[in-house]
C-alpha cells in the first residue's frame, strides 16, 4: 500500500514581512541593512532597476568594500567599468559579479536606448573574505546555467551550478514563468533565510505578490510553490544565515569596526590613484 506524506500547514513557508521599498527615480531600494537586510543577511541590499524607457545617466565610479554585488539584467543592457580594468556592455540575461573584498571602485549606467530592468543584490562577506582581494566577473547570457525556468545566478539548482564561487552557502535564482505555470523550490538543508522579489507580473505563494514587491518567508524544511497569475519574472534567495554583525560604511558592510577602517584606507588609496589618472 502506498503512503502519502501530509505536510501540516503550519510547517509550510509563509510570508513574515513584505515591502515595496523606497523609489528614487529608476531605482527602488527593496532591502537595506536597517530593515530586511538584518532579517535576511547575508543578503543586505536589494535594488530593483526599471527605467521605464526613460534615459538615465547612471552612476559614476564609486567604492565598495566588505560585500559582493550581483547585478542581473532581465531586459535591456547596462554599461560597466571597474578599477580591476574591466569595461563593457552587459546585455539582458547577463550578470556582473563584483566581490569588493578590502576595496574596489566600479560604476556604470544604462546601455542601449530603451527599457532596462533588473536587480542589484549586495551580499555581506564573511571575515576571511571581507578584506581579501577584489574580484570582478562578467558573464554573458549564454554562460548562465539553467534548469527549466530557472537561471542560476549564484549557487545551484537541479542540474545547474553557477561558475561563480559563493562566499558562503547560498542560492540566488532568477525564475520566469508563463501565466498558469507552477514551480516549486526546496530550500537546501541549513538555508533558513528565504525571500523573493517580483520583477514582472504577479505570482501566488499562495498569497499574491505583484511586480515591485519583496517578501521574507519563515524558515521551513518544506518546499514552497509559486504559481504565475500572468507572465512573471522573479528572483529568489536562500542561504545559511550570516552570523556576524553588520558594521556599515557609506558604501561598505563589514563584520567589525577594525575591518571597516582598514578597507577605508584602501578605498582612499584607490581614490588618489583615480584622480591621478584623470578618472575622477
Amino acid at each position: 500500500m502506498s503512503q502519502t506524506t501530509v505536510i501540516e500547514k503550519s510547517t509550510l513557508p509563509r510570508i513574515t514581512e513584505r515591502t515595496r521599498g523606497q523609489k528614487h527615480g529608476p531605482i527602488t531600494r527593496l532591502m537595506s541593512p536597517s530593515d530586511f537586510g538584518r532579517l535576511l543577511k547575508p543578503f543586505v541590499f536589494l535594488d530593483l532597476i526599471d527605467n521605464q524607457g526613460t534615459p538615465f545617466s547612471g552612476f559614476g565610479l564609486h567604492p565598495h568594500s566588505g560585500i559582493a554585488t550581483v547585478t542581473y539584467i532581465a531586459e535591456g543592457s547596462v554599461r560597466y567599468e571597474d578599477t580591476n580594468g574591466a569595461t563593457g556592455l552587459l546585455p539582458a540575461g547577463g550578470i556582473e559579479w563584483m566581490r569588493a573584498g578590502g576595496g574596489v571602485w566600479h560604476g556604470g549606467g544604462l546601455g542601449e536606448p530603451g527599457r532596462t530592468r533588473g536587480f542589484q543584490l549586495w551580499i555581506a562577506l564573511p571575515p576571511e573574505l571581507e578584506l581579501g582581494p577584489s574580484e570582478s566577473i562578467y558573464l554573458s547570457p549564454q554562460t548562465i546555467p539553467t534548469d527549466g525556468p530557472v537561471r542560476v545566478l549564484i549557487g545551484s539548482y537541479g542540474s545547474a551550478t553557477s561558475s561563480i564561487k559563493a562566499p558562503s552557502p547560498m542560492n540566488y535564482l532568477a525564475v520566469r514563468l508563463k501565466a498558469g505555470e507552477r514551480w516549486s523550490y526546496q530550500p537546501p538543508a541549513g538555508h533558513t533565510v528565504l525571500w523573493t522579489a517580483v520583477g514582472k507580473g504577479s505570482i501566488l505563494v499562495p498569497d499574491e505578490l505583484q511586480q515591485g514587491e519583496l517578501v521574507a518567508f519563515t524558515s521551513s524544511s518544506a518546499a514552497i510553490e509559486f504559481g504565475a497569475q500572468s507572465d512573471a519574472e522573479f528572483v529568489l534567495g536562500s542561504a545559511v544565515p550570516h552570523k556576524y554583525h553588520l558594521v556599515l560604511g557609506s558604501h561598505s558592510v563589514h563584520t567589525s569596526v577594525e575591518a571597516l577602517q582598514q578597507a577605508q584606507t584602501r578605498i582612499s588609496d584607490i581614490h588618489t590613484r583615480l584622480i591621478q589618472e584623470g578618472r575622477l
